[in-house]
């Protein structure tokens, strides 16, 4: 191959999200389960991969596992302290989710504004902030969609257990209908509200949202917003280059 790729892996809980970027760009993207490692090493074989960059939540045995089945001497783990391209502010940045700093990577080099904010709407709604100058500034972190629903049952004797993500009316007329209206146009009126208070305190923003639940909200469409499904994975692609950097 004349053009260098690299393989990028976010080993979460759940799945393996695995990425091929050739020259800054995405040109593959799947979605394995947690522990098929024979997969992604096909997967780097295949593509012809010269380096590897991995963000993993699992244990360190699983996590050794995945960067040995590699066998690649160019491996780089995402782990603190963290290498970053830009200053960091947060107060504890050795507790601060891979997922989180990844998402802000990505969009402060993506960003056309001084300031540049992250959503990412999965098990929790997460929004974070970076600046050109500032770097890395922190952000919030509330319940998603299932840790409220969840809590609604447990909590409680009598309200059920929902699943279903999809748009309510406004007015629910029955007990599920209500606690999707609250839920569901609740976080919305959440982030948007989040959104303004963003703005009003630091001008124009350059907005990505992500995660998994993302689509069941219409944030694209009222806000400009960019929906960047894999930008966690670009993010930590953009720590492995200027890691090789430096």
């Amino acid at each position: 191959m004349n053009k260098e790729r690299i393989l990028v892996v976010d080993a979460g809980n759940t799945a393996l999200k695995c990425a091929v970027f050739q020259d800054a760009q995405l040109i593959y993207f799947t979605r394995l389960d947690k522990n098929d490692f024979g997969a992604l090493n096909r997967i780097y074989a295949e593509n012809f991969c010269s380096g590897v960059a991995i963000s993993s939540v699992r244990d360190e045995e699983t996590t050794n596992n995945i960067v040995q089945g590699l066998e690649d001497s160019n491996v780089f783990l995402l782990n603190y302290p963290y290498l970053l391209p830009f200053g960091m502010l947060y107060n504890t940045p050795e507790l601060l989710g891979k997922d989180r700093l990844c998402n802000a990577t990505a969009a402060y080099y993506m960003s056309s504004t001084d300031y540049a904010l992250s959503i990412d709407i999965g098990t929790c709604v997460k929004f974070d902030l970076i600046g050109k100058e500032d770097g890395y500034m922190g952000g919030s972190i509330s319940p998603g969609i299932q840790l409220r629903y969840n809590a609604l049952n447990d909590y409680t004797d009598n309200l059920p257990r929902l699943h279903e993500k999809s748009k309510n009316k406004l007015t629910g007329t029955t007990t599920e209908e209500s606690i999707r209206s609250g839920v569901m146009i609740g976080i919305e009126a959440e982030i948007n509200n989040m959104i303004e208070q963003y703005e009003s305190k630091y001008g124009p923003l350059t907005i990505f949202v992500t995660g998994g639940d993302s689509a069941y909200f219409d944030l694209v469409a009222k806000n400009g917003i960019f929906a960047h499904e894999n930008l966690t994975l670009i993010g930590l692609y953009h720590l492995y280059t200027f890691a090789q950097l430096h």
